[in-house]
């Protein structure tokens, strides 16, 4: 048994998909199929139930693949405590990112970025912050983009920078003629949110004052989607400045209104793992992101 064979196991165990598994580990999928049955071999038990239609699997590899986890993850941390020691700034960093943050922040860092640190590698993953922490904690990603403090002791945040929200109207909604939008006209408005899952959703419904989506027959998934359903009338939305700010309308038919100061913003964080050995990697980025002018 080596780590190459436990990473198959784990890709297996993540997609419960042969293709996919051999897929995410660059193999052919023979390859992969073969690394597992010798290791069922060697081992002496089954690990997947393998059907035409489904992987699924088997009580002994649930009990072995939270050790594989560990024993990969602790494998890694030598390497990448041992290229920390020889050149912090160099070699591959994961970055996870949020979905309503990733498409506007990244394209702005990545020049700065490669001229700090020339012989950075990133590997980026979007996903939503539970999901980006998870892989945090499965030492699967390094550093993530979140604007949320995480639950828990084991992750550290720096906090980057402040990033208000500003209204997007339909151009003949009731508000259109308002210069700023005010704590009253936020909390009456007909808000679109984004679907379970996506922290934006939250601070747009802490920031109106209201329990749940108004409009629960909407699940948009995305940022640009809710956008275009403004375009077409179905309500107002509040966008992150990143987002809008440098479009002269988010999309067409639409309005940007500025909120009162403070009514309603995210703080951008830079999450790591508190036993993360490249530290000053993290804080090179986290300097590097500060002295931008992003607004």
């Amino acid at each position: 048994m080596n780590l190459r064979d436990l990473r198959y196991l784990i890709a297996v165990a993540d997609h419960l998909h042969f293709g996919n598994a051999a897929e995410a580990c660059h193999v052919s999928q023979p390859t992969l199929s073969g690394q597992i049955r010798k290791l069922e071999e060697m081992l002496g038990t089954v690990l997947f139930e393998r059907t035409n239609k489904s992987v699924q699997l088997t009580p002994a590899a649930e009990q072995i693949i939270p050790l594989a986890r560990a024993a990969v993850a602790q494998a890694d941390a030598i390497v990448s405590m041992a290229q920390g020691w020889r050149d912090p700034l160099a070699g591959s960093l994961r970055l996870g990112v949020i979905p309503t943050l990733g498409p506007y922040l990244i394209p702005r860092i990545l020049g700065p970025l490669r001229q700090r640190c020339p012989t950075l590698e990133l590997v980026l993953w979007e996903d939503m912050t539970d999901q980006l922490l998870a892989r945090l904690r499965r030492h699967e990603l390094d550093v993530a983009l979140i604007a949320t403090v995480p639950d828990g002791d084991d992750i550290q945040t720096l906090a980057l920078f402040d990033e208000p929200f500003l209204m997007v109207l339909p151009e003949n909604h009731r508000l259109a003629g308002e210069a700023v939008i005010g704590e009253v006209e936020l909390t009456t408005a007909d808000v679109l949110v984004l679907a379970d899952g996506h922290c934006l959703r939250d601070q747009t419904l802490s920031a109106c004052k209201q329990p749940g989506n108004p409009r629960a027959d909407f699940r948009a998934t995305s940022l640009e989607m809710l956008l275009n359903m403004v375009a077409a009338g179905y309500g107002c939305t509040l966008a992150p400045a990143l987002a809008v700010a440098d479009r002269p309308v988010p999309v067409p038919g639409t309005l940007l209104r500025p909120l009162s100061p403070r009514l309603a913003s995210r703080t951008v964080r830079l999450a790591f793992r508190n036993s993360f050995p490249r530290r000053q990697v993290v804080e090179v980025m986290a300097d590097m992101i500060r002295g931008l002018e992003l607004f």
